[in-house]
């Protein structure tokens, strides 16, 4: 079986590897002269253990198998992994209803050790924060994504499977037995395809021929670091209480792997599918963005928040007063601007923010329409239940 994968990031080769292991001719193609240029590489590392997401849910279930496979790869391949917790923390009593559904969600999900602390307790996992409450995940880890995917091309490679850097994908043709692809220089044919490929998802559907119900929208997440001393504020990883109408978790502080610590994201419409900064805008890009009539209910039903969110983007003390919420000994020479990513965020036509990971299979073409965060975590949980779906003979 000769398996063609479009997406170089964690997710494709997750897959990739997948199906390499199983017997299948595999072949990654990348537009990028590298792997995990985009929403991997850009990920801010948290390993998360499932504590947010709708029992039931693929992002549920997938999230508690993934990171339980991701912790057992990170040890056979001594990649970094460490389980700092997390914390949610209420800062005030209006927020403690919410505070509660989620633990009762976490456990519903089977997160280990969720504990509900008072504001005593609280400070004895993170000293120097405050609140009124809050809700600590101990098993909730961090890690380097992009080096676990640079281990799993690895694998894919010793597994006999191909992954070609520079190939984007122009056309794409499926047959009755088979599907043919043109991606760079290259014309190759495959039994299957699978998309994988975050920000371009959409131009891959539209060159299958394969429209849908939801568009690729993207939000750009900016961060700051802490400077100096300042990183030793914090010991793990800081989260406010969500608002449940988004799927966004508001902006918190992340401990790295690399001793980094991190404050955001924020969720800022971006002016292209890459547009990493406000200097990064593209025509074609917000055509097909604004055309979608989901992005246009969405945007007349979220203006307030999404003017919010700009805000926060363009001034500095929204970031500071945001952070000093919960640790209050921050001050503005504290933070000090750093890189960011951009959401690959699916919007249905209705206008509501697609809420979990949506894979649609049309013939031979298997199409993962929607698989934001918590997706590098479940990557190899995802990779899984992908390759159940995708039968290994013809």
């Amino acid at each position: 079986m000769r398996i063609g994968i479009v997406g170089a990031g964690i997710l494709g080769l997750a897959v990739a590897r997948q199906m390499a292991r199983a017997g299948a001719e595999v072949t990654v193609l990348e537009k990028e002269p590298r792997i995990a240029a985009h929403q991997t590489g850009h990920n801010s590392g948290v390993v998360h253990a499932g504590i947010y997401y709708q029992p039931g849910s693929l992002k549920a279930t997938l999230c508690r198998e993934g990171a339980a496979m991701l912790r057992e790869y990170c040890a056979e391949h001594s990649l970094p992994y460490d389980e700092v917790g997390k914390l949610v923390v209420a800062s005030t009593r209006a927020e403690l209803p919410g505070l509660r559904r989620i633990a009762e969600r976490a456990r519903e999900n089977g997160v280990p050790g969720i504990a509900e602390l008072d504001a005593i307790g609280l400070r004895e996992v993170e000293p120097h924060a405050v609140g009124v409450a809050a809700v600590h995940s101990p098993h909730t880890a961090i890690t380097d994504f992009s080096a676990v995917a640079r281990r799993l091309a690895a694998d894919v490679a010793e597994a006999g499977g191909s992954v070609r850097l520079s190939r984007p994908v122009r056309a794409i043709r499926q047959t009755t037995d088979g599907v043919a692809v043109a991606a760079g220089p290259e014309r190759l044919s495959f039994d299957r395809l699978i998309s994988c490929a975050g920000l371009g998802t959409d131009h891959v559907a539209d060159l299958a021929r394969a429209g849908g119900d939801v568009r690729i929208v993207p939000f750009r997440g900016e961060y700051y670091r802490l400077a100096g001393w300042a990183r030793d504020l914090v010991r793990g990883l800081i989260y406010p209480v969500p608002d449940p109408r988004y799927p966004f978790l508001g902006v918190h502080l992340t401990r790295r792997i690399d001793g980094e610590v991190l404050v955001g994201p924020n969720a800022v419409p971006a002016l292209a599918l890459e547009g990493y900064s406000w200097r990064r805008a593209s025509a074609r890009d917000l055509r097909g963005i604004l055309s979608w009539p989901g992005t246009r209910r969405m945007a007349a039903e979220h203006w307030h928040t999404g003017l919010r969110e700009v805000y926060g983007s363009l001034a500095k003390h929204a970031f500071v007063s945001a952070a000093r919420r919960y640790v209050p000994a921050l001050v503005p020479a504290d933070l000090v601007r750093t890189g960011g990513g951009v959401r690959a965020q699916a919007v249905a036509r209705d206008g509501r923010l697609v809420d979990d990971f949506v894979i649609d299979v049309r013939g031979r073409i298997v199409l993962v329409r929607n698989a934001p965060s918590p997706a590098a975590t479940s990557s190899l949980a995802i990779a899984r239940h992908i390759a159940l779906t995708v039968p290994l003979t013809n």
